[in-house]
């Protein structure tokens, strides 16, 4: 696999995934998606976990009943990279999808 991009230094993180929040001290996206009882949210994980395995980009994630906690990041380059845009977005789409 080839070496994920970086992402430029005036990235709109606002823009492209506004609702995950950005840690520059870590360099990790964090979203915590609430779904409306367990099973929705194991749901969304299969989804989730599904595209990782696609995109080779695995989530370092915990659920508790109805609740997801999410921090994205590529550990190989200590950045955040087009990998974890690709991951957020499509997290976005598989909670719209669940919650519908």
């Amino acid at each position: 696999m080839s070496k994920p991009k970086l992402l430029a230094k005036d990235f709109d993180f606002a823009k492209v995934v506004p609702d995950w929040q950005l840690n520059l001290a870590t360099q990790e996206l964090e979203r915590v998606f609430v779904f409306r009882d367990f099973k929705a949210a194991f749901e969304f994980m299969t989804l989730s976990a599904n595209k990782a395995e696609e995109l080779d980009h695995h989530p370092d994630w915990s659920n508790s009943w109805n609740r997801v906690s999410v921090r994205l990041s590529t550990h190989s380059m200590k950045a955040l990279t087009e990998l974890d845009i690709a991951m957020a977005s499509a997290m976005d789409r598989y909670a719209l999808q669940v919650q519908a």
